[in-house]
């Protein structure tokens, strides 16, 4: 489940070779999310903490998030120095790290979700828990369990014990999935029917905004199931046989770093900047 679990053995002269050119594309992929992956993240937070966008209160979810990877963006250097023989001291370190990708960014991007249903389903408990401190609450709560993976990740790293830290991935990322399932449902069924006073004019200026709350949680699941689902097949595969499947997992590897350039690209078309990056 972790970004070093595919470096074990294989036993055939062909599966090897595969492997060897999964390893190359995946140390390159690493090579982008560092070098592209960590501007754009700090970008975006540098548009939220300056206002530019639609203030920190209402994006603070997304500052986490964008945190969150900038710390799988140092993940992926240091990836890349734990490759290099002469840095092979800092596995630890990406390890740790780890913990930060494979909780925080599925947790956050599940708080958006819940975040964007409660605004479109029950938009006077959202009102009433719009203040800056309950976003606050959230996210220290996501960091003190993305905290606690990265402790576990280190642990399986000391111990050896895969199947255990396989078992607790798995059942996270179908857990944070069915609740990303329910929301975007939900918002959809919101969106197909009219509530009291979405008649008309009102109707029209509401609808644009649950459809536009359909489609980002739509986006977001959509990702999130690309980058998590191979290591998830993965997991259950490793504890129904005890055999890791090295392809799999550097292809979901691939996925999971690739994946970490949605929300900068959503964040920047939200507020327009692609569009002022193209103008002369």
């Amino acid at each position: 489940m972790i970004l070093h679990f595919t470096t074990s053995a294989v036993s055939t002269n062909s599966t090897a070779q595969s492997i060897g050119i999964l390893d190359s594309v995946k140390l390159s992929v690493h090579c982008i999310n560092f070098l592209f992956g960590l501007p754009a993240h700090s970008y975006v937070i540098w548009l939220i903490i300056t206002g530019t966008g639609s203030g920190v209160a209402s994006e603070f979810i997304i500052l986490n998030l964008s945190v969150c990877e900038i710390a799988n963006c140092l993940n992926s250097l240091f990836t890349v120095l734990d490759n290099i023989s002469w840095f092979s001291s800092v596995t630890l370190l990406t390890y740790f790290l780890a913990g930060f990708s494979i909780t925080g960014r599925p947790l956050f991007q599940c708080l958006m979700c819940v975040e964007r249903y409660v605004a479109v389903v029950h938009p006077v408990t959202f009102l009433k828990y719009k203040p800056l401190r309950y976003r606050v609450i959230c996210c220290t709560v996501v960091w003190f369990f993305s905290f606690c993976s990265c402790l576990c990740s280190i642990f399986t790293l000391v111990l050896l014990n895969f199947y255990i830290y396989a078992c607790i991935n798995s059942v996270q990322f179908l857990l944070l999935f069915s609740i990303q399932l329910f929301c975007l449902v939900a918002v959809l069924r919101a969106l197909k029917q009219s509530g009291p006073g979405e008649r008309g004019r009102e109707g029209e200026e509401e609808n644009p905004i649950k459809r536009k709350a359909f489609y980002l949680i739509l986006i977001i699941t959509i990702n999130m199931m690309m980058i998590y689902m191979p290591f998830t097949v993965s997991g259950f595969v490793y504890m129904l046989t005890q055999n890791s499947f090295d392809e799999t997992l550097s292809i979901g590897i691939i996925c999971f770093i690739l994946g970490g350039f949605v929300q900068p690209v959503l964040s920047l078309h939200r507020g327009g900047k692609p569009s002022c990056l193209c103008s002369p």
